[in-house]
């Protein structure tokens, strides 16, 4: 059986960044909105389309580098905004604005 290395939670690198987005864990803004904040804005810009699924909990995690219920509160955030449904079995989609 082959040994797989994984490096620990204190090898990570703070604060976490995908392309120019910084997600501050010891920031003063709570993680979840800072989160919310880079969704909603990848939205708007239209790189997250109209009724296309947001990016699955799993690879949220793995792209910000935070945990899962972080990412569930984020998507929420969204939810109440009006901007993501959620499909139950099929995922979070990114609303259709008029």
């Amino acid at each position: 059986m082959a040994h797989v290395h994984c490096p620990s939670h204190a090898a990570l690198t703070y604060p976490a960044t995908v392309g120019y987005v910084h997600i501050d864990p010891l920031g003063e803004r709570p993680v979840y909105l800072q989160l919310s904040d880079v969704l909603r804005e990848r939205i708007a810009s239209g790189e997250l389309e109209p009724n296309r699924p947001l990016p699955s909990l799993t690879t949220l995690v793995q792209e910000y580098q935070v945990a899962r219920g972080t990412a569930s509160k984020a998507v929420q955030v969204l939810v109440g905004e009006g901007l993501v449904r959620i499909a139950p079995g099929k995922g979070a989609f990114v609303v259709r604005r008029s």
